[in-house]
């Protein structure tokens, strides 16, 4: 990268775009100049040029019949800041090993968009941003800015030289609005400011009090369940134990089988076979005695504390009632509670604040009057170099009479500064200069405009500059003068101009041709670079009336000749 050189569009292929069928266009450094019989499609030319850097377009522009339109662009010779904003987004490698810039758009008949910047996917927001620093498109809506008095303090700033003090200026404003902000935050009703105070101390100490620790409600409910557990396991060694050892006023089965067992012992001496069942009654009486002392012990292994149940039931509801109130969870309650803190302490303190906020804004604000003050003055300046500039430029261009004023009134601060600025011009002799909307004609807002581009050209680095029918209300030796401007404009630059202007296609260092004809039902749109015989015949063709002589044939070569 070596500064600023010339950005140059040298190739733009275009494929199913409205009624273009397929073209490549070969474009070259200088004036290229596009002229074309009226509904021929010149338009479309400086629409494929919109849509491949990123601006909006439609699903209708796609051929009928064909599934998807493909634009693509050559650029070479990227300037820095170009190159810089291929770096911001990771592209200027690719653009370095090729030396060569190349922008894909498809748009399908379904609108769907796909943009590629060296054969990678790149977003339409980035290649509109990338696309700003290759070409600068004047068309004839642009000359609604000159209409737009809001719009002509941006001229003014651009062409002056005080674009560091703006920065200056808007930082400054930027942090006057910040500390108004704020401070209309902290200034709230006082009684609201009240109530609010207290709520906070309410919510504050309410789970303050309750000494919540992170991770507890967790721990509880773990608690809970082994106990409810335990609670299940006694229930059923009491059953048991009951069971067995019986109750007070009636006895178990331990007490039923030594009956049992007794009963046998009394009848063994005269009844034989007793016997055998008092023996197993006997091991199995003291075998229950056995079981019933083994419940026994494991009923007294459990501490069973009622009281310990009661505490945490009444625990984890009062966790769960905070939950209702202030968060999910014990972290969320805590949380909460800080922020509580947080703006309690805020609301304590702020009249400190707000006299701190205070202080701070006066010192800002009085920053931002003096850079204000300082702008004004820069424009003033600024104000007379250009309207000898643009007036110079606009009496070049057959409006020898203009006059040019720029009103500037003194306004609030705002984020251009405290200047409402309008350009005010009369077109005659004699006349007071009043708003550009009153005055100008079609014609004049053109040559107004490309005046004022101009001017503006040793501020703007981009280096190749396109004109959509500039010369639209003009003829004759209005439009020869803006022809010779672009010209002139082309000697350092890449200029492409659309025209209906035979003075201006003459001028023009490449003539391409815009033709329209039907095929087959179908209507097709070529685009032909022309020779020196092809450019005398289409120079003859607009200057014509009717069909073309060969004294127009002569004036047309002329013409060409004295470029």
């Amino acid at each position: 990268m070596k500064g600023l050189v010339t950005i140059m569009l040298c190739e733009l292929y275009i494929e199913n775009l409205a009624v273009i069928e397929k073209t490549s266009i070969q474009l070259g450094t200088g004036l290229n100049v596009f002229t074309g019989e009226t509904g021929a499609g010149k338009s479309i030319v400086i629409d494929a040029i919109n849509v491949v850097l990123g601006q909006r377009t439609s699903k209708e522009i796609v051929r009928y019949n064909t599934s998807k339109a493909t634009i693509t662009a050559i650029f070479t010779d990227i300037s820095k800041s170009a190159f810089e904003k291929l770096k911001e987004y990771g592209y200027e490698q690719d653009y370095l090993d090729e030396q060569q810039l190349l922008i894909t758009r498809e748009i399908s008949a379904d609108q769907k968009s796909v943009a590629r910047i060296m054969g990678k996917p790149v977003t339409v927001a980035i290649l509109r941003e990338i696309g700003t620093e290759l070409i600068n498109i004047h068309g004839q809506h642009d000359n609604q800015v000159l209409l737009a008095p809001e719009r002509h303090i941006d001229i003014l700033d651009k062409y002056g030289d005080y674009t560091s003090l703006l920065e200056q200026y808007h930082a400054c404003f930027k942090q006057v609005v910040l500390i108004k902000r704020e401070m209309k935050k902290i200034s709230v009703n006082e009684q609201e400011k009240a109530q609010r105070i207290d709520l906070l101390t309410y919510q504050i100490d309410e789970i303050s009090s309750a000494s919540l620790k992170s991770g507890e409600d967790v721990k509880l409910e773990a608690k809970q369940n082994e106990i409810k557990n335990k609670t299940k396991i006694i229930e059923g060694l009491q059953a048991a134990y009951q069971a067995l050892s019986g109750l007070d006023d009636e006895g178990g089965a331990v007490e039923l089988c030594q009956t049992a067992t007794q009963s046998f012992e009394e009848i063994t001496e005269v009844y034989e076979p007793a016997n055998v069942i008092y023996t197993k009654l006997e091991g199995l009486s003291a075998e229950l005695e056995e079981v019933a002392a083994d419940i026994a012990n494991q009923l007294d292994e459990f501490d069973f504390n009622q009281n310990t149940i009661d505490a945490i039931e009444t625990r984890l509801d009062e966790i769960h009632k905070l939950k209702r109130k202030y968060g999910d969870s014990i972290d969320e309650i805590l949380s909460y509670a800080e922020e509580c803190k947080q703006e309690l302490e805020s609301l304590e303190l702020s009249d400190q604040r707000l006299a701190e906020l205070s202080k701070q804004g006066t010192i800002e604000y009085q920053r931002l009057l003096e850079l204000a003050n300082e702008i004004t003055k820069q424009r003033e300046i600024a104000s007379k170099r250009f309207i000898q500039s643009v007036t110079s430029e606009l009496q070049f261009l057959d409006m020898p009479n203009v006059s040019l004023e720029v009103k500037q009134d003194h306004v609030k601060p705002n984020a251009k500064g405290q200047d409402a600025i309008e350009f005010l011009i009369s077109t005659n002799k004699g006349e007071p200069p009043k708003p550009i909307a009153k005055i100008a004609s079609g014609g004049e807002l053109s040559r107004i405009m490309l005046a004022i581009k101009n001017t503006l050209a040793d501020k703007d680095e981009i280096q190749t500059l396109i004109f959509d029918e500039i010369d639209t209300g003009v003829s004759g030796r209005a439009a020869q003068k803006i022809g010779l401007k672009l010209s002139q404009a082309a000697k350092n630059r890449q200029v492409i101009a659309v025209t209906h202007s035979a003075q201006i296609a003459a001028l023009g260092d490449h003539h391409f041709l815009i033709q329209k004809e039907s095929r087959d039902d179908r209507t097709f749109t070529d685009v032909t670079k022309l020779d020196y015989n092809g450019r005398i015949h289409e120079v003859a063709r607009i200057m014509s009336t009717d069909k073309i002589t060969d004294l127009m044939l002569k004036n047309a070569e002329e013409m060409i000749i004295r470029k």
